[in-house]
């Protein structure tokens, strides 16, 4: 990612991959939107710091994660073309209880609060958008859950790489075994199955 992405060709992929904006909310998000380029580790939102911005990532990679008791726990992980924001900041006016991590070098659109509220109650497709990139997540959180309380860890490990096949390139296996509720040594157990027992 060598030159600079442009808010065009990031409303163009959300056109794409989520709805065609019309013009007049186009413009109207091109406005009150920025672009910031990240380099790999930089944490962007930090336990018990408010986060009030909307982010679309437009290349890159960033993950969620918590400390407890000095352990590094990964809780979501989000890609090109996904939207992610402190939920609890963000809808409840609450401190983070996360942090935000690059995990590579990222281009984001960052859309402050009050301008995507603004914006929903003057323009109904970007209400549809909010709305639909809402419940998407609501859906992936919803299906992580399952998948962490009923499914075994080949299962839980077999399901992440349907949804991201090159996620081992891209994330430490640390950060996905913390991610699934296994330990490291489990997951390097599943990946060579002359290991598994």
């Amino acid at each position: 990612m060598d030159k600079t992405v442009s808010i065009d060709e990031a409303l163009d992929l959300i056109n794409k991959r989520y709805l065609k904006l019309k013009p007049e909310s186009r413009a109207a998000l091109k406005e009150c939107a920025r672009i910031e380029v990240f380099e790999r580790n930089t944490v962007l939102v930090k336990e018990n710091q408010y986060s009030k911005a909307l982010m679309f990532i437009i290349t890159g990679a960033l993950r969620a994660y918590y400390l407890k008791d000095g352990k590094d726990i990964s809780d979501w992980f989000a890609f090109e073309h996904d939207f992610i924001c402190e939920i609890n900041s963000f809808f409840l006016d609450k401190p983070s209880a996360h942090y935000f991590e690059t995990l590579e070098r990222s281009a984001i659109m960052i859309i402050p609060k009050e301008s995507i509220l603004k914006l929903c109650d003057q323009h109904h497709d970007i209400e549809r958008l909010a709305r639909y990139s809402t419940t998407k997540t609501m859906i992936r959180l919803q299906r992580r859950l399952v998948s962490l309380q009923f499914e075994t860890a080949l299962q839980k490990y077999n399901n992440l790489l349907t949804v991201h096949p090159d996620i081992t390139k891209r994330v430490s296996l640390g950060h996905i075994a913390s991610f699934l509720g296994i330990t490291l040594e489990t997951l390097s157990r599943i990946r060579n199955p002359r290991n598994r027992i």
